[in-house]
């Protein structure tokens, strides 16, 4: 079959990113055309790949949605795809994965944003081509959360939202050679081997919390403090928060190490994941951490805190949120016995499925496409 994979934008570093990636490249494996249609894309383009590059001219991000939107209606009446399947919500998909949590949820309380924001005019128009109950999208979600929004606010039939597991790449997991990776990265960094490192991966420091992990190791007592880091891997301008960190006096202890490509690496050289996530639908960084054998430190905005929870791998801030439950939950675990702690992740990990998010979600595509179309799946 011929699909057509649809996304903003593609860059090596974000979660939605290395979803859509990895589910488009299963969809190639088992012989179908896929077609790209994107405003830009930063990295590697894997074999087979059809990459088109739509130019979606526009002053403001919202504005450049319709535009993409608009100048993809054209795009699809030229390939005539057997499918279409949205990572970015627009209308008209087959198939949408939602990475997000309910936009019209999020904007419940703010009365003037949802009256008077275009942007939010926009994307909520977006939202309900999606999930109203008259739309033929089939929704493929990562968290239950997710789900009780969207039939909350849109009433959106039940059976078509489809559960997907996690779908953490495989290299994430602890191996043989994690002690010596962890052993160089830390000299290379110049860690020092009674020094604590903590790790926050992520794309959009806002969102992901980064201000509350640096407010939060600016808190330790002044003896745990100064033996701890804090590493923040991610695509972000980090202009504001190294402001933070140097206004509190830790920017010696803060290190932006930008998008890195060796995350294995990084979970092998810390103590800890940090993740007080803003608003977080999944959240593969807390499970990344857990295959790995790294304890959790996270909110439970995280649509993925449950697992944290059950395995007893970390500790859950609960929301609302407050700093200095965080301070305290920080510095509690800097006196934990962290290995032990990361051990049960490990072992919870083995004992569930947290790979498979590509098959599945490629499973449901071929489905929901055969059945509109009336096509036979060998």
């Amino acid at each position: 079959m011929k699909l057509a994979f649809c996304i903003f934008k593609y860059f090596p570093f974000g979660g939605l990113q290395g979803d859509f990636l990895r589910i488009a490249v299963e969809c190639l494996r088992r012989g179908h055309e896929v077609i790209v249609y994107t405003r830009s894309w930063d990295g590697a383009v894997p074999e087979g790949l059809d990459i088109r590059l739509i130019n979606a001219g526009a002053m403001t991000n919202h504005g450049k949605a319709i535009a993409f939107y608009k100048q993809l209606q054209h795009e699809l009446e030229f390939s005539r795809p057997a499918g279409i399947i949205g990572f970015n919500r627009m209308p008209g998909l087959d198939v949408y994965f939602a990475g997000d949590n309910c936009l019209a949820e999020k904007a419940e309380k703010r009365f003037f944003y949802r009256t008077f924001n275009p942007r939010y005019k926009i994307h909520s128009y977006m939202e309900k081509a999606v999930f109203a109950p008259s739309s033929q999208t089939e929704i493929l979600y990562i968290a239950e959360p997710q789900k009780v929004g969207y039939i909350k606010y849109y009433a959106t039939p039940e059976q078509r939202f489809h559960l997907l597991p996690p779908g953490i790449p495989e290299d994430r997991q602890r191996s043989p050679e994690s002690d010596e990776t962890r052993e160089n990265l830390r000299k290379l960094e110049g860690v020092k081997a009674d020094e604590y490192v903590l790790l926050q991966i992520g794309s959009g420091f806002i969102t992901k919390g980064v201000d509350r992990s640096i407010r939060a190791v600016a808190a330790l007592p002044h003896n745990v403090r100064g033996k701890t880091r804090l590493w923040i891997a991610g695509k972000d301008n980090p202009r504001k928060f190294m402001k933070l960190a140097k206004h509190l006096g830790i920017d010696s202890r803060v290190i932006f190490m930008g998008g890195r490509s060796d995350v294995p690496a990084l979970l092998a050289g810390a103590d800890l994941m940090i993740h007080p996530a803003v608003n977080e639908a999944a959240g593969n960084a807390l499970l990344e951490a857990m295959t790995a054998g790294l304890p959790v430190l996270c909110t439970a905005a995280c649509g993925y805190y449950p697992y944290i929870e059950k395995s007893g791998a970390g500790r859950v801030i609960p929301e609302p949120f407050l700093q200095p439950v965080l301070n305290q939950a920080l510095l509690a675990m800097l006196s934990d016995n962290l290995p032990a702690i990361g051990e049960k992740g490990i072992k919870f990990v083995r004992q569930n499925d947290f790979y498979s998010r590509h098959i599945a979600a490629a499973d449901i595509i071929e489905k929901t496409i055969a059945a509109k179309k009336r096509i036979c799946i060998m």
